[in-house]
């Protein structure tokens, strides 16, 4: 490692992450770009506004768009820790609209699904959204969703393994359009 790596990869093994797993090895060739991802990263998932059950579940929506299998390996733990009904997360990761949601749950799912089918979402579901998780919710929310949106791309394309003798969690949905 050059010396910009090796700080980087210090200050994130001493961290609250504890070591370089998922996309952080990947992250290093640019060692700049991978301090400030990994800086946004430790604040939403160790500082969020958002609730661990809600901010989890956001996040497996986005490993579920992605097919990230890491992702989902590594936060379906994490979710379950958190409270989230292990129902909700096998339908979603079915590719379902998950019938035994909370009521914040459903907010968060509505807010999620509506802001990527959408590329927004509407008055109604940004007024329910601001009403549970107040205006700092909601731009934590989006930023969660989006953090995770560049650490997928970045599992899937530098294909990060998971742990030996694990299959996948996630079967393919309909891939994209060209």
């Amino acid at each position: 490692m050059t010396p910009a790596q090796r700080d980087v990869a210090d200050d994130i093994a001493s961290g609250p992450r504890g070591g370089l797993g998922g996309p952080f090895q990947t992250w290093l060739r640019s060692p700049d770009l991978a301090n400030r991802l990994q800086k946004v990263g430790e604040y939403l998932r160790f500082s969020s506004s958002v609730p661990g059950r809600l901010n989890e579940l956001a996040i497996l929506i986005t490993a579920r768009v992605w097919d990230a299998q890491y992702e989902w390996y590594a936060h379906h733990r994490m979710a379950m820790a958190a409270g989230l009904d292990p129902a909700v997360a096998a339908e979603l990761a079915e590719g379902r609209r998950p019938s035994s949601m909370q009521a914040d749950e459903a907010v968060v799912y509505d807010f999620c699904t509506e802001l990527r089918t959408n590329r927004n979402v509407s008055d109604a579901t940004l007024a329910a959204a601001i009403d549970l998780l107040g205006e700092q919710g909601v731009v934590d929310l989006i930023a969660v969703s989006g953090y995770y949106d560049i650490v997928s791309m970045t599992l899937n394309v530098a294909e990060v393994p998971l742990p030996d003798g694990l299959e996948p969690p996630l079967k393919p949905l309909k891939p994209l359009k060209r």
